[in-house]
């Protein structure tokens, strides 16, 4: 099946490192990162995890739960471990997903034929506290995700839920953001500082601090 932007997130129940959970209550109202590694005992991977567990408390620090996913039972999963700390130099500190029978692969459309085998590609689902599914990016199996990347677009996504606004490209926290083009120029005087008009349909703002 394929999951479009602002589907709710498939809901299921499965073994994790972490024990059985059931993934909507297992993130409880807060925002989630879901992702695929093709294998255990993988190079990529093992630097994925590695970063993932080393920048946990970025995460954190946005209200944001992490999860991986791959089809190797959790015995292999746990024998991984080690090997994860090792590279990252932090202890694994979020849940793997156990996925021998690929229920929960197939729900979220991971594993493509093309491929040519029954492993899982670099899938990234961002969702937010509603499960509604806001960011989907799909990596290739020789290529690294870039982490600094998944938190910018974390940020984006709280800051213009919390304000009438969108980022322009290469947008990072502090730069500038576009108004909303539902919001008259005087308005937006009012509610934000620094508002310029490049073009009727563009008008900047500095960063909302609040």
């Amino acid at each position: 099946m394929s999951i479009h932007l602002g589907d709710e997130a498939p809901d299921f129940t499965a073994e994790t490192t972490e024990g059985s959970i059931d993934f909507h209550q297992w993130k409880a109202g807060k925002w989630a990162v879901l992702f695929s590694h093709p294998a255990d005992y993988t190079p990529v991977c093992t630097t994925e995890l590695g970063r993932t567990a080393t920048i946990n408390s970025e995460f954190e620090k946005r209200d944001v739960k992490t999860i991986a996913v791959s089809v190797d039972p959790v015995e292999d999963h746990r024998g991984w471990a080690p090997d994860i700390r090792d590279v990252g130099g932090t202890d694994l500190n979020f849940p793997i997903i156990a996925d021998p029978d690929r229920r929960v692969s197939a729900l979220y459309d991971m594993i493509h034929a093309g491929e040519g085998d029954t492993s899982t590609v670099r899938s990234v689902f961002i969702i937010d506290p509603q499960n509604k599914v806001r960011l989907t990016l799909t990596y290739p199996k020789s290529v690294g995700r870039n982490f600094d990347e998944i938190l910018r677009v974390i940020d984006a996504l709280q800051l213009t839920d919390a304000h009438p606004v969108s980022t322009p490209a290469d947008w990072t926290p502090g730069d500038q953001v576009i108004v909303s083009p539902a919001m008259a120029t005087d308005e937006a005087r009012q509610r934000f500082e620094q508002v310029e008009e490049a073009k009727p349909y563009l008008r900047w703002a500095a960063y909302p601090q609040s």
